[in-house]
């Protein structure tokens, strides 16, 4: 609800593509991210202190893994990149927390383009305020 307020208020952020496929296939994945990749969440929490390690992973979470990597992939080539919608969206912005927990847990995310989109979320200008910040927190 705040991103698509946010596209609402600040139409000229285009914070969703204008095309109209691109911007219905974007609110889907964003969805889905919100809702879904439950054991992913629970078996690798967002902590941006944490070390990075590999932990074991249940079936659950692997599938949550090739969810997000085939999203990932079909988006990346339907738009063309380098974000996953063209230029960087509300879908980046959801996914960045995936991103991260991908880092933190030493996923491996196969592909060298999606490495390279991974990379690029997380040397976002923006993104790498916002951790900044977030890892001065006690």
């Amino acid at each position: 609800a705040i991103c698509e307020y946010l596209a609402e208020a600040f139409p000229d952020a285009r914070l969703w593509p204008e095309d109209p496929d691109l911007r219905a296939l974007g609110r889907g994945a964003a969805s889905e991210m919100h809702a879904g990749f439950r054991a992913l969440r629970l078996e690798c929490p967002m902590d941006l202190a944490r070390p990075v390690e590999a932990v074991a992973l249940s079936d659950e979470a692997q599938a949550d893994i090739a969810r997000v990597r085939a999203l990932w992939s079909d988006l990346l080539a339907r738009s063309g990149g380098p974000f996953l919608l063209g230029n960087w969206s509300n879908a980046d912005a959801f996914f960045t927390p995936v991103a991260t927990r991908f880092r933190t847990y030493a996923v491996e995310v196969g592909r060298p383009e999606l490495a390279a989109y991974m990379d690029r979320l997380l040397t976002w200008p923006d993104f790498l305020e916002w951790e900044a910040a977030g890892r001065l927190e006690t």
